[in-house]
């Protein structure tokens, strides 16, 4: 595919992970020219945060490491993705749910119904997920 740039990082399932996660998805932003204070920015640094939460709280000890991975493609659509090896998929929680955890999928789903992007969800080879948004590149940052 022309014009594909891609990064990934594998992390250790620990709570401290999601802070790294975080921090190397805006650098490699960064490196593809997107400025950490941009709306783009501040929306992959809350999704990488909600997933990678989700890779470590959600998988029981069943996956010890989680990828983060970036792809943008042709200056004009970027994919976000957290892939663990666990079996068991997001489960869907109405919007309305009042309880402290278990809604980072419903803020995800926000985020991408407000910002034009989409969120999918693939088995990977291991037998676990990729849960994956794409996100159309904002104009004028060049990549």
């Amino acid at each position: 595919m022309a014009d594909l740039k891609k990064a990934s990082l594998t992390l250790p399932t620990d709570p401290v992970s999601v802070s790294a996660a975080r921090r190397f998805a805006l650098d490699v932003l960064g490196e593809w020219g997107l400025p950490s204070g941009c709306e783009t920015a501040d929306i992959v640094r809350l999704v990488v945060s909600e997933l990678a939460t989700n890779a470590v709280q959600h998988t029981f000890g069943q996956s010890p490491t989680f990828m983060v991975e970036l792809e943008l493609e042709c200056d004009e659509l970027l994919r976000v993705g957290v892939s663990d090896s666990h079996p068991r998929w997001p489960q869907r929680l109405p919007a309305a749910v009042r309880q402290d955890n278990g809604r980072g999928m419903v803020i995800v789903r926000s985020l991408m119904a407000a910002n034009g992007g989409k969120l999918t969800v693939t088995p990977t080879e291991e037998g676990g997920k990729t849960v994956r948004v794409a996100l159309p590149w904002p104009g004028g940052f060049p990549g």
